[in-house]
């Protein structure tokens, strides 16, 4: 399974952004969950959100609930995230990654990553 990330850049406090994450042809097939992750400097990687990939069932972590959402096109075979009121803390490396199973929330259960997004928020 081969991931793609985009869409990352500088937005002031309170913008937002749309991340892309891309699943090349032919390699999504042993995909269940997609999910979004960020790394900020210093700090672990942490769960942002997921979503199912053939059913659409999504879970977000508490600090994004009500700002992120996360939403899939599976013809196009991609996965976004799309970040509204974005604070100065969102800041951080965006990642994408697949999982081959389902409801799963942590790095290590997630199979394949993307090479990440960098989201710059300014105060």
């Amino acid at each position: 399974v081969q991931l793609q990330a985009s869409g990352g850049g500088l937005v002031p406090a309170g913008g937002s952004l749309r991340l892309s994450c891309a699943v090349a042809e032919g390699t999504y097939y042993s995909i269940f969950d997609m999910g979004w992750f960020r790394q900020a400097p210093g700090k672990e990687r942490d769960f942002v959100a997921r979503i199912s990939w053939s059913g659409g069932s999504t879970y977000y972590a508490d600090s994004v609930k009500g700002r992120f959402t996360i939403s899939r096109d599976n013809a196009k075979n991609t996965v976004y995230l799309l970040l509204n009121s974005l604070k100065p803390e969102d800041t951080a490396v965006y990642y994408c990654a697949a999982a081959r199973r389902l409801g799963v929330h942590r790095t290590d259960e997630y199979d394949y990553w993307g090479q990440g997004t960098l989201v710059t928020v300014s105060s």
